[in-house]
């Protein structure tokens, strides 16, 4: 057993931390005031590499670990967890869904050059009646000559406006029920693909986030990505590993809530004296700092178990239910040590707090992860 982060874990770790705090910090307060989403930091990070890490060069991708990744979106999200939610999306989710259920071809045209960042990609599984209970869509594909046609919509969904290709998943055997769930590559500007104005969020409001619209869509028989009627259990592969990135985003926004508070506990002055010197903020900053290694671990066990090949589920599941609640602990404690402070805008930790809440939310609400939870412990 070793704790110890390998050399290059440390040198991406670093190169991530170096590009973060250049690029995308400077910004991220107004961004987040505006709801605007810098497409040009993604670009760069294109050019780094990061939005194809974890994917194999012969693919576009820099052949990078899952546990480099994860420490990749860690980092990202300490400075700005919307860019870490965009990132995530891009990464587990849709060049996930690429690189667990497409073919060689669907690789070759897709996966490669959404790995090299030519464009963002995006998941599209969710809708306005179809949030926890996935296998409730009612998005349909109806077989055509040469093809499907496509009729629904898709809510919540991450990157949807500025990604070149979404995995979207629809009803094409209604009788055989969450069998009958289907995944299709729909390339931007198709026919009927229509992607709304993103929402006005309470947190992560740098991440690009809309409804989609799908109106007699045509795909073509290739566009079927995991087969026929094997949509919902792909998607719940690909929610695997995605829930290690949603973790790694709640340690890199319970990471930056302990700095805040830490810093602040330092400069603060009462009574005479900094108010890190009494111990009601040094238990508050204590707990802190212990939740955000037990998060940490988790998280980073769960990527370690996925690039051992071994079975990471369960513990993807509980890596992203502690680190989510973690983050939220962390941020609504490093508003009580700023005080009133921490309630306005000037200080980040109110914007940490907005952001965290999403965490327990997307990608499987902190309820559907105990359930995941208690079903690996063999509870039915």
């Amino acid at each position: 057993m070793d704790f110890a982060l390998a050399p290059e874990d440390r040198m991406v770790a670093e190169m991530v931390r170096d590009f973060a705090q250049a690029e995308i910090a400077p910004g991220a307060m107004e961004r987040d005031r505006d709801s605007r989403f810098d497409l040009e930091i993604f670009r760069k990070m294109g050019q780094l590499g990061l939005l194809g890490l974890p994917v194999a060069e012969e693919y576009g991708g820099s052949g990078g670990t899952y546990l480099q990744y994860a420490i990749a979106v860690e980092e990202v999200s300490r400075v700005c967890a919307s860019t870490g939610l965009s990132f995530a999306a891009h990464v587990s989710l849709g060049v996930g869904s690429l690189s667990l259920l497409g073919d060689e071809r669907q690789k070759r045209e897709y996966l490669v050059p959404a790995a090299r960042g030519e464009y963002l990609a995006a998941f599209g599984l969710t809708e306005p009646g179809a949030g926890s209970d996935a296998g409730g869509t009612r998005t349909t594909a109806r077989k055509v000559d040469g093809g499907w046609v496509l009729n629904g919509s898709k809510s919540f969904i991450t990157n949807a406006v500025s990604a070149g290709v979404t995995v979207v998943t629809a009803v094409t055997d209604p009788e055989q029920g969450s069998r009958g769930i289907t995944a299709f590559l729909v390339p931007r500007g198709t026919d009927g693909f229509r992607p709304s104005a993103a929402y006005d969020k309470m947190g992560m409001r740098a991440s690009e986030t809309a409804e989609i619209q799908l109106e007699d869509v045509f795909v073509p028989d290739d566009s079927v990505i995991g087969g026929r009627g094997e949509g919902l259990h792909g998607f719940l592969g690909v929610l695997d590993a995605g829930r290690i990135s949603i973790g790694a985003i709640g340690v890199g926004i319970a990471q930056a809530s302990l700095d805040a508070a830490l810093r602040y506990a330092q400069e603060r002055e009462q009574f005479g004296r900094k108010i890190g010197s009494f111990q009601a903020i040094q238990f508050k900053i204590a707990d802190m700092a212990m939740e955000v290694e037990m998060a940490r671990m988790l998280v980073y066990k769960a990527a370690w178990l996925k690039d051992q090949h071994e079975p990471f589920g369960q513990v993807s599941a509980m890596g992203k239910l502690f680190a989510s609640e973690a983050a939220m602990r962390a941020a609504s404690q490093a508003i009580q040590i700023h005080g009133g402070s921490g309630y306005i805008r000037e200080y980040p930790v109110e914007r940490y707090l907005r952001d965290a809440k999403l965490l327990e939310i997307g990608e499987g609400t902190s309820e559907i992860q105990r359930l995941v939870i208690a079903r690996g412990l063999g509870l039915r």
